[in-house]
């Protein structure tokens, strides 16, 4: 799945294994990756969300903007 966020597309992949899920993310950019665990009993869209905001975190890292 794609996701666009503050112009970037984000590839994100959500898998389940047993009661946790395991979020990717990665910036197609910078080809940059991060993952998170998660409850797998959570919405897909704040799991999506927290992946989202560590890859921007990690990305402003990088960039010397923390």
């Amino acid at each position: 799945m794609t996701r666009t966020a503050k112009g970037r597309e984000i590839l994100i992949e959500i898998v389940t294994i047993g009661a946790y899920a395991k979020v990717s993310a990665i910036d197609s950019l910078t080809g940059t990756e991060i993952s998170i665990t998660g409850p797998a009993s959570a919405e897909r869209s704040s799991l999506e969300a927290a992946a989202i905001a560590k890859l921007e975190f990690v990305l402003k890292k990088r960039a010397g903007n923390t």
